[in-house]
């Protein structure tokens, strides 16, 4: 790997101990009783933490340089305008600075929801805070289960549709698809031996993506969750619970769809209308978008490579993705490219 490191990316969380941890929390009247569990995030750093008080709650420590302090505030409104809709999301707490606190001098406050705690070595982290939603994963194969989380991704579109993102991104294929690419090439992330093909496939994949998108005007675009995959829904006896909004942004309704999805044409096809079932309750859903849904799917794949060498730097990314720098992998990519432009080619999901 020869990228360079986006600022802020080398050992982003070096200062970002426990002890950091529990203080910063302390500072804001939340005190721990000394037991944290760190959550899987490769982007952020999410703790559950136990409060003395008994309560159990989840502490997301951002990513320095990611977001700015607007675009994460922005977040945290639409998971408390969702949750005052009685959408199931945790929204995050209201945060005041705790002047009993030894450890108060350290934090600022950037909004209601959203701190900033400095470490004694001078480095800053933007935190915010929510309760601890318990729940498994959802049995995708169950229609029944379909219906239900689609019914409630037809609220929070309902919620979505009524305003809009001001800071946040737009899912388009400039930004996805074609800035992701153009990083990787003038970073010189690709193997020699495998930049010809993968750039000459990756061009024709994100042509395709621009005639599906180009096809499917005008679109309707309204504030999405965004990341909307199976390890984001946690299944509990009332149903599913939709968790990290860190990637909401502004896009088609089908993003908050399609990665529900899964097997062969056929099983997908049952999926989409379960989904569908539930969505469309509360919510219309313009068929024409579902020729959007492998063009999402090959944006996904372009950006998913330039997510991973924009963090390269950070040590728990070699770690996690060890064959990435190998010709290995990018021809895996480019083959995968080529199945999704026959993919494109064909008639969309009907529902």
């Amino acid at each position: 790997m020869t990228a360079s490191p986006e600022p802020h990316a080398e050992l982003p969380y070096a200062d970002l101990d426990p002890e950091a941890v529990l203080d910063a929390l302390d500072a804001v009247g939340l005190r721990g009783d000394g037991r944290l569990i760190q959550l899987n995030s490769y982007e952020n750093r999410v703790v559950q933490v136990y409060l003395e008080d008994g309560r159990i709650v989840v502490a997301k420590f951002y990513r320095p340089g990611r977001w700015s302090d607007a675009q994460i505030l922005e977040e945290h409104a639409f998971a408390a305008e969702l949750a005052a809709h009685e959408i199931p999301v945790a929204p995050p707490l209201v945060l005041a600075i705790d002047p009993d606190s030894r450890h108060a001098p350290g934090v600022t406050l950037a909004g209601a929801t959203l701190a900033e705690w400095r470490t004694p070595r001078g480095s800053r982290y933007r935190f915010g805070v929510t309760a601890k939603l318990a729940g498994r994963a959802p049995e995708l194969e169950d229609p029944d289960t379909l219906e239900w989380i689609g019914r409630f991704i037809g609220r929070l579109h309902a919620v979505g549709a009524t305003a809009d993102f001001r800071t946040r991104q737009t899912l388009d294929v400039a930004t996805f698809g074609q800035g992701a690419r153009d990083w990787l090439l003038d970073h010189g992330v690709l193997p020699p031996e495998a930049l010809p093909s993968w750039r000459s496939t990756v061009d024709q994949a994100l042509d395709a993506v621009g005639a599906a998108f180009d096809a499917a005007n005008p679109l309707r675009r309204l504030r999405l969750h965004g990341d909307c995959h199976p390890g984001n829904i946690l299944w509990a006896a009332d149903g599913p619970h939709f968790v990290d909004l860190d990637d909401a942004l502004t896009g088609p309704a089908v993003q908050d769809l399609w990665m529900l999805l899964a097997g062969d044409r056929a099983a997908r096809t049952r999926q989409l209308g379960a989904v569908l079932d539930g969505y469309e309750q509360f919510m219309d859903f313009d068929r024409r978008e579902l020729r959007l849904v492998e063009a999402l799917r090959t944006l996904r794949m372009v950006h998913h490579s330039a997510w991973i060498a924009r963090r390269w730097a950070d040590p728990a990314f070699p770690i996690a993705f060890p064959w990435f720098a190998s010709p290995a992998y990018w021809a895996d990519q480019t083959v995968r490219l080529r199945e999704q432009l026959e993919t494109m080619a064909e008639a969309p999901l009907a529902a």
